[in-house]
């Protein structure tokens, strides 16, 4: 029987499958698991199930020491992992693709319209107790018919973002480090640009791709400079794939017309100028936030570790 630590709490559904066949330490905390109480608990584990709460780097892998096997991911982002360190210790990294494109689909949609029909204002002004009356040009917003979404990054969520854009009659421009298969081309009517000419032409900008050292501040003050002042930007993605400060100074110079944020860059603090900007609709990363993606993903989390502890090739491996 092998030890698993899970560094967070899951539903469980995920633990009763990993404690049929091994020891389960789990962190049952509310809050995040504290640094030194984590690189305790993992010594002697030959597996670890991590949040993307936690920092998979070499100290917490040599503190769980050489029968480390596995690490599984709950998300499909794994920035928070570094998988060379991984490699190198022969520890097979996954992550959890597939179960949660729908629900943070849903929540990129529910942000452009959110943003763009001016949702948070009018929902806040009710709650401050603010007078207000129905008027032709009261909290006026944007429509999307007949309007252009911008993706970048168009993998499984970003395609997922275009089609339900597609089905309130906007066009769908990408961008992605590959062409999109021709069939699935066809149904979005997308076409494939580089990044200038998407900023240009999007009267939406949707951020579906993963973070990394190349996507780090992928978004700065000469791509939102490149935008309509009538656009939107949206990222369901990664906070650091936005500079926050530059975003913050676009947004209150009226650069662009407004954004929604589901990330930020250093989460859980928002970057204190984007709190004062009207304009911005800030949810606490809610893109898989429902009960059944948050259970379908630590359950596939949990079957990454069982398949690697029994000598298997995991579903969806990372390394």
């Amino acid at each position: 029987m092998s030890k698993v630590v899970v560094t967070g709490r899951v539903p469980e559904a995920a633990l009763e499958l990993l404690r049929a066949e091994h020891e389960v330490d789990a962190w049952e905390g509310a809050e995040s698991i504290d640094r030194a109480e984590l690189l305790r608990r993992v010594a002697g584990a030959d597996a670890i199930v991590s949040l993307l709460t936690e920092r998979v780097d070499g100290e917490l892998l040599d503190a769980a020491g050489e029968q480390l096997q596995v690490v599984s991911n709950v998300a499909v982002g794994y920035d928070n992992i570094d998988v060379p360190a991984c490699t190198t210790r022969g520890v097979r990294a996954t992550n959890t693709p597939g179960v949660l494109t729908e629900a943070t689909a849903d929540i990129a949609l529910g942000l452009i319209l959110m943003a763009t029909r001016r949702l948070g204002e009018g929902e806040r002004l009710i709650r401050a107790e603010e007078p207000w009356k129905w008027g032709m040009f009261f909290l006026l917003g944007s429509g999307l018919q007949g309007k252009t979404l911008g993706v970048v990054g168009m993998g499984g969520i970003g395609q997922a973002t275009a089609r339900r854009a597609k089905a309130f009659g906007m066009e769908i421009v990408y961008q992605s480090r590959s062409e999109l298969d021709p069939a699935v081309a066809a149904e979005l009517g997308a076409r494939r640009v580089e990044l200038d000419e998407l900023l240009e032409i999007s009267d939406v900008v949707s951020l579906h791709c993963p973070y990394g050292p190349n996507t780090h501040h992928l978004i700065g003050a000469a791509e939102l400079d490149r935008m309509k002042s009538s656009a939107y930007l949206v990222n369901t993605a990664r906070g650091p794939i936005v500079d926050e400060a530059a975003l913050a100074r676009a947004l209150r110079d009226g650069v662009i017309a407004g954004a929604g944020l589901d990330v930020f860059e250093k989460e859980p603090q928002v970057h204190p100028e984007l709190l004062e900007q009207q304009n911005a609709v800030l949810v606490p990363h809610l893109g898989s936030a429902t009960v059944e993606t948050r259970t379908a993903m630590a359950v596939l989390a949990a079957k990454n570790t069982l398949a690697v502890l029994a000598g298997e090739t995991p579903p969806t491996p990372v390394n």
